[in-house]
């Protein structure tokens, strides 16, 4: 596993443990459809909450959350539809971003609700 591949999976799980303290439950993490992936699919009551995590060292080039492009957001809306009939859930679905920036030894986490909406 490279470097870049470590700091996304090291993202990945403290946006878990983030999410899990503010009473989200997870139900899949790096879930595929195709070649599309969730990073993390949580609930929380009866909203199904799809996050896509960007980490990143520093904040040199650019913010992480800015990183979620439209194309990027149509692939999260297309696998979330997938996840959505594969489970056969019948739950409002909300499209967060997590975004990480490690300083050192520390990090920053900020988390987006409603980042953004699927188009028709």
């Amino acid at each position: 596993m490279d470097q870049r591949q470590e700091l996304g999976k090291e993202g990945e799980a403290l946006a878990c443990n983030y999410l899990i303290r503010k009473g989200y439950s997870i139900r899949h993490t790096n879930w595929h459809f195709g070649h599309k992936e969730l990073d993390i699919v949580a609930q929380k009551d009866d909203m199904l909450v799809v996050c896509e995590v960007k980490t990143r060292f520093g904040d040199h080039w650019e913010d992480p959350k800015d990183a979620v492009t439209r194309r990027k957001q149509r692939n999260i809306v297309e696998a979330a539809d997938a996840y959505v009939r594969e489970f056969d859930l019948n739950l409002e679905v909300q499209f967060d971003v997590i975004s990480i920036i490690f300083r050192g030894k520390s990090h920053e986490l900020e988390h987006i609700p409603d980042a953004f909406f699927p188009t028709l």
